[in-house]
């Protein structure tokens, strides 16, 4: 059997098997295809009929550690926008729209926990980006299988240690505004499991006013065999976060100094002088146990608590918040034959409960005042799924799924600061159960190119922010989102593997749409608007450009009475490798009539028609690497009438390092510039703005510069 070897290009991971005999003398290896989980099918990428990307830890690494922006926006049809430092929208196929803030209408698993609260909200801001191993992103409605949700899922996984091998590792990084880094890590993998723990801390003064960050987060996870059958994960997250808030900008603020938080006015006060800031404490605990009952049938049970307590002063009111949460997840995979072709069978359900007290108080420079309102929200959520894949002749891949969901608000206010005061009313909503189902089919045209599918539906009900808004209301009118997308694409690999692409087209279909707008005190309100249509065009390339190689080993065998093959095992120790992602959004208001104005065939608001990422990865023998990146981002209207837009920006970028490895000592040694031509331009604008604060300054020309330090056994 021919030897199979993967060693780093000291940035991507790759490796190469090289002819350098005749063709009739020489043997080609080609490697093993990483698996992507999907749908839960645990196939490779090639035989995938979805579109997924996915960002791995080589590619984390080749940006700077402060921030998720960078890696996940080299992922076509995802934008990941940073409005205030640490605080992060992000937006799947045009999904900005219903989230002026956070993550929202996008289910997130976090090490298979369900990282998405039961109000259908998500606080990527509480992970570090060091922690982060993988990344993986399904696009569209993902409702056959993640539940509710319209945008896509997004699966998280932390770094993994490497089989027999102990490593401590730690870094420090420091930077322009203040930037300051530090991380430790112990980890250790047998053939039977793994440990790993990491701290991360990072404080940063800001660019702008009010943007000062502190984040400390602490995770450990743990997988152990309990059984011959049976392995048992355990995972802890633990991070404190406190950021300040800024506010938005009009156009003459932003122009005239893009560093200044929203000033005060006569009629209100400014963010510094009321104190904007989020502040939490969140620990998560979770546990998972696989079982294989046969080698056919297997299960694998998520149980999972998190609380939290969250501070947030803004422009008029200062929430406290503690919710608590619980859940769990079960799958049961299923594999027989069916006529002689492979049929893999999965079904199961989630089910996540929520209790937050949240109170609000007049905002008095940062310090609660008197009391607004108190509330009690009683959050129940859960689906029942079943999915089928069917192995067809002439290499045919056929999925079959669906979901059912429901979703319950109870809304009990406890007191309401009115004349006379209001006490102890309920009010609930429940959201008609829906019925999600996806069909996708896949052919393979060849071993390294194939070509799929499918069409999905899902719908997307109101998060607890969107019915309960932080003036106070309760909107009993607002209505869930339903969606359905029709998709084709094609992937694979070209020229030995030397040229991968990712290409998809989709169109769809939104019903009763959520816009949002902000009213004069900054609070954020929500409104169906009736349809969208989205089309869109995403497509990925990577290569290598030219390779360095190693020779590991050669070898002679027998092929014949008379003849003999060579084989030649060789490694990529440098080389040139670039990659570009670009997406082309037509996106288009349907019927939408809103306060006497007609918006339909308007431009989607906050979604840009163009954007692009591209780089080149450039490493030598010697340990010496450069990674310059440059990403666009076309002109994006941010109202619905279409009269007011932010212009579109190019931003360069470039890290540089020396990475080594000296006997059982890891260094990498490196510095880099962010939005080096110092472009001025806006990120996460707020859309529908009250008073024309539509923009939200991205830092200026920044630096940064540390080391990484390791030590293995």
């Amino acid at each position: 059997m021919p030897y199979r070897y993967a060693a780093p290009l000291l940035l991507l991971p790759a490796s190469l098997f090289a002819q350098t005999a005749p063709p009739d003398t020489t043997r080609t290896v080609r490697l093993p295809e990483a698996t992507v989980t999907g749908y839960g099918q645990q196939l490779p990428l090639r035989r995938t009929a979805a579109a997924v990307g996915v960002v791995d830890a080589a590619t984390f690494e080749r940006f700077p550690q402060n921030a998720l922006t960078q890696a996940i926006n080299t992922l076509p049809g995802v934008r990941l926008e940073e409005r205030a430092t640490a605080s992060y929208r992000l937006s799947v196929r045009g999904s900005t729209l219903r989230s002026p803030f956070g993550v929202r209408n996008v289910k997130v698993y976090y090490e298979g926990i369900p990282f998405t609260e039961a109000s259908g909200s998500t606080n990527l801001n509480l992970l570090d980006p060091s922690q982060l191993g993988r990344l993986e992103v399904l696009k569209g409605p993902a409702a056959s299988v993640y539940g509710a949700g319209t945008g896509g899922a997004v699966l998280l996984e932390n770094r993994r240690p490497v089989a027999g091998q102990t490593r401590v590792q730690t870094g420090f990084t420091a930077g322009s505004y203040g930037l300051r880094r530090y991380t430790v890590a112990a980890e250790a993998g047998t053939a039977t499991g793994y440990f790993r723990a990491q701290y991360a801390r990072q404080t940063l003064d800001g660019y702008r006013e009010q943007s000062a960050l502190r984040r400390t987060v602490l995770t450990l996870d743990g997988e152990f065999r309990t059984s011959e059958k049976g392995t048992l994960a355990l995972h802890g997250l633990y991070s404190d976060l406190d950021y300040q808030i800024p506010g938005s900008l009009t156009r003459a603020q932003f122009d005239a100094n893009p560093r200044q938080a929203r000033p005060s006015t006569p009629t209100a006060a400014g963010t510094v002088a009321q104190q904007a800031g989020y502040a939490s404490r969140t620990v998560l605990l979770g546990a998972t146990y696989e079982h294989r009952f046969t080698n056919r049938l297997s299960s694998r049970t998520t149980l999972y608590g998190t609380g939290s307590t969250i501070v947030t002063p803004f422009l008029v009111d200062l929430e406290r918040n503690t919710p608590l949460g619980s859940g769990g997840r079960t799958v049961v995979n299923y594999r027989t034959s069916l006529a002689g072709r492979t049929l893999r069978l999965q079904g199961g359900a989630e089910l996540q409960t929520s209790f937050e007290s949240s109170r609000n108080y007049q905002n008095r420079g940062g310090t609660p005042g008197p009391l607004r309102y108190d509330d009690e929200i009683r959050t129940l959520t859960g689906f029942g799924f079943a999915q089928a894949d069917y192995e067809l002749p002439a290499g045919l891949l056929l999925t079959a799924g669906a979901s059912y969901n429901r979703l319950r608000y109870r809304i009990n206010r406890l007191t309401e600061a009115v004349t006379p005061p209001l006490q102890g009313y309920q009010t609930e909503r429940n959201f008609q159960p829906r019925l999600a189902p996806r069909l996708a089919l896949l052919k393979e045209l060849t071993p390294q190119v194939s070509v799929y599918g499918s069409v999905g539906s899902g719908f997307s009900p109101p998060t607890e922010e969107e019915i309960r808004p932080s003036n106070g209301s309760i909107n009993t009118a607002l209505q869930a989102e339903r969606g359905t997308s029709y998709e084709v694409g094609t992937r694979g690999t070209l020229f030995n593997q030397r040229l991968k692409f990712d290409v998809a087209a989709y169109n769809f279909r939104l019903r009763e749409t959520i816009v949002t707008r902000t009213d004069e005190l900054g609070t954020q309100l929500f409104a169906n608007s009736g349809n969208t249509r989205q089309r869109g065009l995403e497509a990925a390339l990577s290569g290598w450009l030219w390779q360095q190689t190693e020779l590991v080993r050669e070898y002679t065998y027998p092929i014949g009475p008379s003849a003999s093959g060579i084989f030649r095992e060789e490694k990529v120790v440098g080389g040139v490798r670039a990659f570009a992602s670009y997406a082309y959004n037509h996106y288009r208001f349907g019927r939408y009539e809103s306060g006497g104005n007609n918006f339909s065939g308007n431009r989607l608001t906050g979604t840009a028609p163009h954007t692009l990422s591209a780089g080149l990865d450039f490493s030598e023998l010697h340990g010496f690497y450069l990674s310059p990146t440059t990403n666009h981002q076309a002109r994006i209207f941010l109202n619905d009438a279409n009269t007011v837009s932010a212009p579109g920006y190019w931003t360069f970028a470039t890290r540089a390092g020396w990475r080594r490895t000296l006997g059982q000592l890891e260094l990498d040694i490196f510095g880099g510039v962010e939005n080096a031509t110092n472009r001025r331009y806006s990120l996460g604008n707020d859309l529908n703005a009250f008073g024309s604060r539509y923009f939200q300054p991205a830092p200026g020309r920044n630096y940064y510069g540390g080391a990484q330090v390791a030590v293995k056994w």
